[in-house]
Formats: C-alpha cells, sequence, structure tokens
C-alpha cells in the first residue's frame, strides 16, 4: 500500500490476488536471499547451519527448505538480548521484547524498511478487514515493548485511518470514546471485547446505534461461538488478527472480511510450514500440526524455520491466493495465555524463589470472571519463617508478577505443607476456563 495502490483491483497489493506460480517464484527468490543473509551476517545461523551439513545454495526448491535447522525461543533468549540481530545497531531503528520462560523477554529489532514493512502489512490487514482511509479506528491494545499497540497504530495510520490511540484498560473511558469519538472500528483483545460489552449494556448504550462496525481482534485465541456472542451483542463484524513478535507483530495474517474464514498468511512476507512437533517432520496443507514460519524480507532480524509452538491447519487460499489458517487449537507447550500475556508457570515460579520467606510450592489457578480471565496464586509460607507479614508478601509477590509478567494476580499465602505435593511431575497450574 503506502499510498500508491500496485493493482488494478483498488486498495490490493499485487501480489495479493497473483497467480499461486507467480507467488512460489517470489517466495523461492526471497528465500534464497534470506538464507544468504542469515548465513553471511550471523554467526549464529552460520553454524546452525554448518551443524547441520546444509548451505544456502542447497535451496534449490521451497521444499528444501526442510533441510535446514529450525529456530526456537531458547535461540532468542540464550543470545540474549542483540545477538540474533544481523544488522549493527545503527541500523537498528525499534526494540520490542516479550516475556519468556527463563525471566529474560526474547528481543526484536527493526530496521526502517522492517517497520514501513510492518506498518503496509497492518494496513494491508486493516483493508482485508474492510477498514479505509476514511475510517476512524480505536486502538485498545497495549503500548509499550508488547508490539500490539504500535504495530496496530503504525498500520492504522499508513492506510490512512484517523487513529484514536487509547491502549488498554480504563473500560469505562473505551466506552465514552466508543460513544463520543464514534470510532468505525476497534482492534483490542476479543476477551477485552466482551468486558466492554458488558459496561456499555451497563451504560445503557444501544450497540445498534454506534458507530463502530468492525472489530479487528488478536493477541490470544478464541473461538467461533465468542465470534458470535460479540457480533450479536455488539451489532459488529468480528475478525481474527494473527501475528507474533518474533516474526513481526500483529499483521503476519489477517481473516478476510468477505468470508471471515480463517486468517490469510500474508505469504509472500511469511513462509509456512506445518510439522509433526514430536518428529519434525513436515506435514502436508490440510493436516493439523505446530505452525513454522521463515521470514522472507526481515532484515534486522530474520526468522529462519521459527517454531511457534501454535497447533493449527494450513487452508487453501479463498478471498486471496494466500494460504489461510485456521484456528489455534492449542499449543505445544505449556504456555498460558492470560488476558492477551504469554504466561509460563516457571516464570512465576522464578518471582516466587526471588522472595524470603516464601516456599517453592506454589498452584497457580487460573478462572474466569465475567468475560475476563482471572489468576490466583497459590503459595506456601517457608517453613520456620515468621517475617515479613503474609500481607507484607502478598503486596511484594503481586507486584513482582505485575511488574515482570504483566498480569494482575490475587495471592493465598498457605500454611507450610498444605498444598499437594507430587513424586512425579508437580501440576503447577489448574485452568478452570475450559471446564
Amino acid at each position: 500500500m503506502a499510498g500508491k495502490m500496485t493493482s488494478d483491483k483498488i486498495g490490493f497489493d499485487a501480489i495479493e490476488t497473483a497467480s499461486v506460480d507467480e507467488l512460489r517464484h517470489s517466495q523461492l527468490q526471497n528465500l534464497k536471499k534470506t538464507l544468504s543473509d542469515a548465513y553471511h551476517s550471523s554467526s549464529i545461523y552460520k553454524k546452525k547451519f554448518d551443524d547441520a551439513g546444509v548451505h544456502p545454495d542447497d535451496l534449490k526448491t521451497l521444499e528444501d527448505l526442510s533441510k535446514f535447522p529450525f529456530t526456537t525461543k531458547a535461540d532468542l533468549r540464550d543470545n540474549y538480548p542483540f545477538g540474533m540481530y544481523c544488522k549493527p545497531m545503527e541500523q537498528i531503528v525499534r526494540i520490542h521484547a516479550s516475556s519468556g520462560t527463563t525471566g529474560k523477554p526474547t528481543v526484536v529489532g527493526y530496521t526502517q524498511n522492517d517497520i514501513d514493512t510492518w506498518a503496509n502489512l497492518v494496513a494491508r490487514s486493516i483493508y482485508a478487514a474492510g477498514g479505509r482511509a476514511k475510517d476512524k479506528i480505536l486502538i485498545s491494545y497495549g503500548y509499550g515493548l508488547f508490539t500490539g499497540g504500535l504495530g496496530a497504530h503504525y498500520g492504522a495510520e499508513r492506510l490512512g485511518c484517523a487513529v484514536i490511540p487509547m491502549g488498554g484498560g480504563q473500560t469505562e473511558k473505551q466506552v465514552q470514546l466508543i460513544n463520543d469519538f464514534e470510532p468505525d472500528l476497534i482492534m483490542v483483545t476479543p476477551s477485552y471485547m466482551l468486558n466492554i460489552a458488558d459496561e456499555i449494556h451497563r451504560q445503557g448504550i444501544d450497540p445498534q446505534k454506534l458507530a463502530l462496525r468492525t472489530g479487528i481482534f488478536g493477541a490470544e485465541p478464541w473461538t467461533n461461538a465468542m465470534r458470535t456472542d460479540i457480533e450479536n451483542r455488539m451489532a459488529i463484524d468480528a475478525v481474527d488478527i494473527y501475528g507474533l513478535s518474533e516474526m513481526m507483530g500483529p499483521g503476519v495474517a489477517q481473516e478476510c472480511i468477505e468470508t471471515k474464514d480463517g486468517p490469510t498468511i500474508w505469504e509472500d512476507h511469511f513462509y509456512p510450514e506445518i510439522i509433526d512437533p514430536i518428529t519434525n517432520e513436515v506435514l502436508p496443507d490440510g493436516e493439523e500440526g505446530e505452525l513454522v514460519f521463515t521470514s522472507l524480507s526481515k532484515e534486522a532480524m530474520p526468522m529462519i524455520r521459527y517454531r511457534t509452538r501454535d497447533l493449527t491447519r494450513l487452508l487453501p487460499g479463498s478471498a486471496r491466493t494466500m494460504r489461510r489458517m485456521a484456528k489455534i487449537t492449542g499449543r505445544s507447550d505449556d504456555m498460558l495465555i492470560i488476558r492477551g500475556v504469554n504466561v509460563f508457570p516457571s516464570l512465576i515460579e522464578e518471582q516466587i524463589c526471588g522472595i524470603e520467606g516464601l516456599a517453592p510450592h506454589y498452584l497457580i489457578e487460573i478462572g474466569k470472571q465475567g468475560n475476563m480471565d482471572t489468576v490466583r496464586v497459590r503459595v506456601e509460607l517457608e517453613a520456620g519463617h515468621s517475617t515479613p507479614t503474609n500481607e507484607q508478601l502478598i503486596k511484594l509477590l503481586s507486584h513482582k508478577i505485575k511488574t515482570f509478567i504483566g498480569i494482575s494476580t490475587s495471592i493465598v499465602i498457605e500454611e507450610p505443607n498444605t498444598l499437594p505435593r507430587s513424586e512425579g511431575k508437580a501440576k503447577r497450574v489448574i485452568d478452570h476456563r475450559n471446564q
């Protein structure tokens, strides 16, 4: 997009409706360049390729990508913070980060070209969702190191929308802005949209009389049942946006308003594979497995066969030539998604273990209060420990979890030896949301 149309079909980039053969040819050329750049610009990728006995020149077809090694979150953490960068710091114009299992975030960087590409793809996504330059759009994702807010913001501006940069929280104010500023679209997590809907109902506002017509929802899995609930309660269209910070942020894939049949992957920038998470074998389209992405245009931090841990299927293109992804059914690891924030039990454990007076025996209970996720952490006192007080421990642990992980929790301090013990693998999480 970026201000000028690149095809006769107004608003579409030409590649979106190109033939499959044209798309595959473009992917192969860009993939060859990506592998070569990564190999020659990164000692980490060079070693990974050499250890696997492959060279960028070995890529003759798209299927040859299966010969190359995977990249995982562990690679990013092992090379924290900037070891995965393939460009010098003077070319880096933005840094984002997300939390991880060890307490170290996974850090991603962007060149100016990367930022422009990201803005273009989010603009493309908003257009696919029915947004147009004349529209006002309320951004209710969090701003900051999280990619959601700024990613949505830059894309909406690139499309030409009038951006209302609200950010997350302050539900009553969100409703006031929806009522007074009359945005046409909103970008937010689906669970928080339900919370906004509750507040609209509490205030006695008729959703039919609001200007809001479309919600672009992402950052957490959501079901088609939730889509129906949101659409019925808010009288809007609800569409899915998919992204992850390691690949770019929001805008890796977008559900099209005319079909609402799963997010279309922007395959000219992200080459998808589905693998068996146990055998690592590449699976044919249509079979469920773990989603793997290779970036085709990233400069600062190319990702080669990045394991997302998301479980889904690749489906044929419908509204666009590019393939779609089915609704994510789960993850191949133990990550929890709480109100759009990635949470690992081991990261909560790290906060507990850093507080004198608390024992490393705990239980995380996930539930729902209305439409919002709730988290209760039950943790034992250290035997024989008398100070500080329980109130001080509760306040300290709650603060550390909020500061370092980004979620609010209720803390319950238990007496020593009261929580269940296990002789095998400890069950640290009880998730009541799907019961």
